[in-house]
């Protein structure tokens, strides 16, 4: 399976993933009970040093922020428009430190590493009726298909490019076409192997 893990040998790289995904959740929480521009530009700081102690390259980085870069800068126009202007920094701000830390978490941490401990916590919900193994292969699922999705945009892109179409609102749409019809392909193949 692909994993958008980033090899190193770093502090950051040797916290177990069971306490990096506690920090995540813990962190994501406290994010959006804060509305104090100046602790949430700390808490930012603090992820930006998290990524030198990881010593992740600012160009991997910088590539997967600037496609959320027209998602957040929408966000924060219209909370900017609707709001005002201290609303827009403390939503954009808590966002962007949210994703990194999120995509820090993935970056620094081995795919098998966190479904395991997903896996594990969930364990005790067993007789609930909560299959550990199927939230696991969700997880699985999911980190797997973000690149890809981002491929098929790629690909619906230089196809509309090939066209002359240089920046078109029907974008979506053929992107969404080809996303389903690779998840019913994915869903078939489960359903080969016994999966429902």
């Amino acid at each position: 399976m692909l994993s958008l893990y980033h090899d190193a040998r770093t502090p950051v790289h040797t916290v177990p993933a069971g306490a990096k995904l506690l920090v995540l959740a813990v962190t994501g929480t406290a994010l959006f009970l804060v509305n104090s521009i100046p602790w949430l530009a700390i808490a930012f700081a603090v992820v930006l040093g998290l990524y030198a102690l990881a010593r992740i390259p600012f160009r991997m980085t910088g590539r997967q922020l600037l496609t959320l870069t027209p998602v957040l800068l929408l966000i924060m126009l219209a909370q900017l428009l609707f709001v005002g202007r201290d609303s827009a920094i403390t939503v954009g701000l808590r966002l962007l430190t949210l994703i990194l830390l999120a995509n820090l978490v993935t970056l620094t941490t081995r795919t098998a590493a966190m479904i395991d401990t997903i896996e594990r916590a969930l364990r005790p919900l067993t007789p609930l009726g909560v299959r550990p193994e199927r939230v696991g292969l969700l997880v699985a699922m999911t980190i797997r298909f973000v690149p890809v999705i981002r491929e098929q945009a790629e690909l619906v892109r230089a196809a509309q490019r090939a066209r002359g179409i240089e920046r078109s609102t029907v974008f979506l749409v053929p992107l969404l076409i080809r996303t389903l019809r690779m998840a019913d392909g994915v869903g078939e193949a489960l359903d080969a192997r016994g999966l429902d």
